[in-house]
């Protein structure tokens, strides 16, 4: 391992992820468990990863990327990867790697953009669901 700690920020409801060093297999793991640590601990709705100075992505780190996104999904987070260079697109798409479930942006101001925007969307939608629940139980309640 090459001992490289990745700060994770929380900004809001979103946790911000600056990877700002090549990444080994260990690393990504240790990234993976820590990202899902801070979900659970701090309950973003978000998590925005930014690989902009990231020269090389393998399909390790690829198909990780993917995995981080499933299991923030299952923690009803969205995740958003911005920054991705020329080069490092042309290799995902070489290696037949797909970001499934993940979105892409050029910078982290359109990433944070674009969290909060789906943030707020699904929260309103759960606020109405939360009325709707409330009418039914207010209905039950004259029976």
């Amino acid at each position: 391992m090459n001992g490289a700690r990745i700060p994770i920020l929380k900004i809001g409801r979103v946790l911000i992820v600056p990877i700002q060093v090549d990444m080994d297999d260990q690393t990504v793991i240790h990234l993976q468990e820590s990202i899902l640590s801070e979900l659970e601990r701090t309950g973003a709705r978000g998590v925005l990863i930014d690989i902009s100075l990231l020269e090389m992505v393998d399909s390790f780190i690829g198909r990780m990327l993917s995995d981080i996104a499933a299991m923030a999904r299952i923690m009803d987070a969205r995740t958003v990867v911005v920054g991705m260079q020329p080069a490092v697109a042309i290799t995902l798409v070489e290696l037949g790697l797909e970001l499934k479930g993940v979105d892409t942006v050029l910078n982290v101001d359109e990433g944070f953009r674009l969290l909060r925007s789906e943030i707020d969307t699904s929260d309103e939608d759960e606020e109405q669901a939360y009325r709707g629940l409330g009418a039914i139980g207010k209905q039950d309640n004259r029976s």
